[in-house]
């Protein structure tokens, strides 16, 4: 004879399953969507697109823009060249403007794919800071100040990733 379960002993276990998943979700990668989950997500990233648009236009968090540098291991000044806003200017804001959060997930989405292809951050970053024959002998990183130069860097990733070189 099976015990009987009450809806409320359910919604407890429910509620309960519910906050375990956040809490796991949180100590993964942020919030579901924030430039980091991208990141640390990014096999999934592509699928979420159009919830992606979204976060952009509601503008990213500064505490988000601060889990990104702290997971990329760069500073913002290593970054200020990259964003189209200044960095004291950033430091001002509490939420950014889309074309600023634009970007910020732009970086994400590229850190992602980096450390998917190139197994370790550290790799990665060492290739983004090195000279590219295939990029006219220009470094990686130099080229992310344009959206053209984001696409051109991701490309290449993408060609490390399926062994075709140019």
């Amino acid at each position: 004879m099976s015990p009987i379960i009450s809806n409320k002993s359910i919604k407890k276990k429910v509620s309960f399953k519910s906050s375990i998943n956040t809490k796991v979700r949180k100590a993964k990668g942020g919030t579901r969507f924030s430039p980091l989950w991208v990141v640390i997500n990014a096999k999934d990233a592509p699928g979420y697109n159009m919830e992606l648009i979204d976060r952009i236009r509601e503008g990213v968090k500064k505490s988000a823009w601060k889990q990104l540098i702290g997971e990329i291991g760069h500073t913002e000044k290593e970054l200020e060249n990259i964003l189209p806003s200044s960095i004291s200017s950033m430091q001002k804001k509490s939420v950014y403007d889309k074309e600023t959060s634009e970007r910020i997930y732009e970086l994400a989405k590229l850190y992602g794919l980096g450390y998917k292809v190139f197994d370790n951050k550290d790799d990665f970053k060492v290739w983004l800071k090195s000279s590219s024959k295939a990029l006219g002998g220009k470094k990686p990183f130099d080229l992310l100040d344009s959206s053209f130069g984001f696409e051109l860097v991701e490309r290449e990733i993408y060609r490390i990733q399926y062994s075709v070189y140019s």
